[in-house]
């Protein structure tokens, strides 16, 4: 609805507070009512002459103060105060922020507006109707067909579609290669369990997926960190680490690495393996990313064979990770012991969402959806790589694929997880990278989602630091 308020730009009290003191009086006089949206950012800043920045704070404030709630895709809008059962959440309040809210709060949390931090397409990108033909489908499926737990390795026919999709990466497998998990973060899971025991150390790329940090450290593992290169890693300095420490396994994400954004090139994909091999170290592929990748970007799988390699990856970078699909291929062998750790922590995965993804992988119109999702992300890599650049952010790689861009700014590396706390009050979420670095490491290298970055208000935030 219309909302046009007077400003006084002279008065002692702040534009950000005239805004809350005044959107609260209204509420209070019921000239705004439960329910009624109130006007974007955008749009209340043009009519009023504001900064999108001062107007964004206002509404974070109202929000906190449980004025106004902001749902996810949806706009701005008035609390219904006398509701006896809340649609909505209960009122957010900012954290305290380390790696381990990327695994709780700011998934229960829709009233950020900005999530340059986060690690999801958006919504609006979203295959809306191969999901709904899929959903369609499953629902004309007879209960019968819906009863018991499903196959300890994962749905059938889904199993088959994934082999076939991967041996089309040149990686050798047959559907009895394949299990079937809750997420590819399952699947990581399910590896440190079977193969790992407490005490043991492991190699992660620095930096690396803050969640496989988490899983580590709960299964008591040692673990060291070798740094991540545009192309690869330092190899003078993993034999170093091997020599030192004797790890039992390394943990890669072979393309459009997360954080980083980097490829590994056939160079140092065949040497990684050759040294894994002198040294029998398991290598974790997790290659989440691979069907947003260029055609014929190294994989460790196809390049070894699944003898040491154990391959993981999903759907939820190109369908939904609501669905929670996705898989491990392996060895037979070492495929019968991951399958019956999954049954020991968790049974079954869902063979409902198993259902889904194969719908919508075989009727779907999937790969024209991945394409258009790879040229969805290129521009944006395009648009948000130069405006990061112009407010003095410095790249380390620029991939024009993935999610990721990976950003130093012009911070000391002590004070990023602050600068982080102020950006979610004023409505950014942002990714140190501390919560991609072994032990919570400081640094002022930062993870944008160029999916969810090109905003006004993130740009003006990061003017601010310098």
């Amino acid at each position: 609805m219309a909302l046009t308020l007077t400003l006084d730009r002279n008065a002692d009290r702040t534009l950000v507070d005239q805004i809350v003191v005044a959107v609260t009086a209204a509420i209070a006089r019921r000239a705004l009512r439960a329910g009624d949206a109130l006007p974007s950012v955008r749009q209340f800043a043009r009519t009023h002459g504001l900064s999108a920045f001062t107007v964004s704070e206002a509404y974070q404030r109202l929000v906190a103060a449980g004025k106004v709630v902001a749902k996810r895709g949806a706009a701005y809008r008035v609390v219904d105060s006398h509701a006896t059962e809340p649609s909505v959440a209960p009122v957010w309040s900012a954290p305290s922020l380390n790696a381990a809210w990327l695994l709780s709060d700011v998934f229960a949390d829709h009233s950020v507006p900005i999530k340059a931090g986060c690690g999801w397409i958006p919504g609006e990108w979203i295959n809306e109707s191969g999901l709904q033909h899929a959903l369609r489908t499953l629902s004309r499926v007879p209960g019968t067909r819906l009863g018991g737990y499903g196959h300890p390795f994962g749905m059938a026919s889904l199993r088959d579609q994934i082999a076939v999709m991967l041996r089309r990466h040149d990686i050798a497998v047959e559907s009895s290669n394949v299990l079937l998990t809750q997420g590819a973060t399952q699947a990581l899971d399910l590896v440190v369990r079977t193969l790992l025991r407490p005490g043991d150390t492991v190699v992660v790329e620095d930096p690396c997926y803050c969640n496989l940090l988490q899983i580590l450290q709960l299964a008591g593992l040692k673990v060291v960190g070798l740094p991540r290169t545009v192309d690869g890693h330092d190899f003078d300095q993993l034999e170093l680490l091997i020599k030192r420490t004797q790890p039992k396994a390394i943990f890669v994400n072979t393309v459009l690495q997360n954080p980083s954004g980097s490829s590994l090139s056939l160079s140092h994909a065949k040497r990684l393996l050759e040294i894994a091999e002198q040294h029998g170290l398991w290598v974790i592929e997790d290659d989440i990313y691979r069907e947003l990748a260029a055609d014929g970007a190294p994989c460790l799988a196809a390049l070894e064979g699944l003898r040491r390699v154990i391959y993981i990856s999903g759907f939820s970078k190109t369908i939904t990770p609501t669905l929670r699909v996705g898989y491990l291929a392996a060895h037979p062998d070492v495929l019968a012991s991951l399958a019956r750790s999954k049954m020991a922590v968790g049974l079954t995965s869902s063979e409902m969402a198993e259902r889904i993804v194969a719908n919508v992988l075989s009727e779907g119109h999937y790969q024209q959806h991945v394409q258009f999702l790879t040229e969805k992300l290129r521009q944006a890599h395009r648009q948000v790589g130069a405006s990061l650049q112009a407010v003095g952010v410095e790249l380390f790689h620029t991939p024009e694929a993935g999610l990721f861009l990976w950003g130093r700014l012009p911070i000391e590396p002590k004070h990023s997880v602050s600068v982080a706390t102020r950006a979610l009050q004023h409505g950014i979420w942002l990714a140190p990278g501390a919560y991609f670095r072994p032990e919570d490491r400081a640094s002022n290298w930062f993870r944008f989602n160029v999916a969810t970055s090109d905003h006004p208000v993130l740009w003006d935030f990061i003017r601010t630091l310098t």
